[in-house]
């Protein structure tokens, strides 16, 4: 039988326990004192993260939980599995919402069950695939930046001991707009560090998250179809528990303005291309390689179920935004490394002035509201107010990918 958390452990992280587990230990007396008896909203907690944020979160015990997602089936298999779990922590009050944080009834909620001793918000358009247009690109910025900071806004009514709002490695000198994007939420939570203490994480590939390319091997294998990557470019990879652990310690453990991320070796980075092969050998089968889409296509349609040759098409990246590797860091940040080790911490991040962030905001959500304004504007205007955004372009999306 194929187990993805140990396949995740062997053949992805190569790690037989979490990268975070000495750090979580040294810590636990914080962690618990700073956790139990308080109470925790979470904002999209059904996803891949938010729910290992959550599972990582409730050994502690907070007396109160409330998380919130649009995805009413994902809240729904997040509370099956909880409460299947054995020994799993859930407390008395325990409530899920399957609304949109930019919703008025989100207000409602907040304003019903504050004050929260604990945010986090997982809410994000976090694929490169979101930039394919300006529909696209809206529908991203609202979410990354413009809904959270209505929802910093709110928070101001009765503000939390510990806010953190997830960013990513694609935020340090980002290629695309959903990494602009994140450095701007980075930029406006700092915004907000006179009110309530902000952190963040930038972090690797979450391995068979939600929607990723590596769980889209899993669904292909499934339907007997071909599998589809690029052979170039290099990501680093965390498995879904270190990536709810990283948020926790974070969250929990930061100080105000900083932003987390891992202590991964370079030489740790794999290609999906990789990936895809060392998952069809767990399944007893060898890749077939394919020249093109169709043959690839053609192939599996006319696979025999005992034939262990299995249709692959690897290519090189040429699609709008992909950097051809992950860094968590940019040379004018100022790093510390020694206080855990499994983290590096970036310090004393400017706090650009609220009046500044207020009217850039504004501008941005004029720029995308205004009839006729079309991507290579709204690239434009994020290369101006982000620093070291270099936008990559190259005119095709991974919408035209297998």
């Amino acid at each position: 039988m194929f187990d993805l958390n140990q396949f995740i452990a062997n053949r992805i992280t190569k790690r037989n326990q979490s990268l975070f587990l000495p750090d979580l230990e040294n810590h636990m007396p914080d962690l618990s004192e700073k956790i139990s008896g308080r109470s925790v909203l979470v904002i999209g907690g059904a996803g891949t993260i938010g729910s290992s944020f959550i599972k990582a979160l409730l050994p502690f015990k907070p007396s109160r939980l409330v998380v919130v997602d649009t995805s009413e089936n994902g809240l729904t298999e997040l509370t099956r599995d909880l409460r299947s779990t054995h020994g799993m922590y859930i407390p008395d009050e325990y409530k899920t919402y399957p609304v949109n944080y930019a919703d008025p009834v989100f207000e409602q909620i907040f304003r019903h069950y504050q004050p929260f001793g604990i945010v986090a918000n997982f809410a994000a358009h976090k694929h490169v695939r979101s930039e394919k247009d300006i529909f696209s690109v809206s529908a991203l910025l609202h979410n990354n930046v413009l809904h959270a900071g209505r929802l910093l806004s709110i928070l101001s009514e009765a503000p939390p001991e510990h806010f953190f709002c997830v960013s990513t490695d694609k935020a340090t000198n980002p290629a695309n707009i959903m990494g602009a994007s994140k450095k701007l939420m980075e930029d406006l939570i700092m915004s907000w560090s006179h009110r309530f203490p902000v952190s963040t994480a930038r972090f690797a590939n979450v391995a068979f998250s939600n929607g990723s390319l590596p769980e889209g091997f899993l669904n292909r294998l499934a339907k007997k179809q071909p599998l589809s990557a690029p052979n170039d470019v290099k990501r680093y990879f965390v498995s879904p528990e270190e990536s709810g652990q990283i948020c926790l310690l974070a969250c929990m453990l930061g100080e105000t303005r900083d932003i987390f991320f891992p202590k991964l070796p370079p030489d740790s980075m794999l290609t999906f291309s990789e990936i895809a092969v060392h998952l069809l050998e767990a399944h007893g089968l060898k890749p077939l390689p394919c020249s093109t889409e169709e043959e690839a296509r053609r192939y599996a349609a006319q696979r025999k179920e005992n034939d262990p040759s299995y249709p692959v098409y690897f290519f090189p990246s040429d699609t709008s935004g992909e950097k051809p590797y992950e860094e968590f860091y940019a040379g004018h940040e100022t790093i510390e490394m020694e206080r855990f080790s499994s983290l590096g911490v970036i310090k004393n991040t400017p706090a650009r002035p609220r009046d500044e962030m207020d009217a850039l905001l504004k501008e941005l959500a004029s720029l995308i509201a205004r009839p006729g304004t079309g991507k290579e504007q709204v690239v434009r205007f994020l290369e101006k107010v982000v620093p070291g955004f270099l936008h990559i372009e190259t005119g095709k999306s991974l919408d035209q990918k297998m």
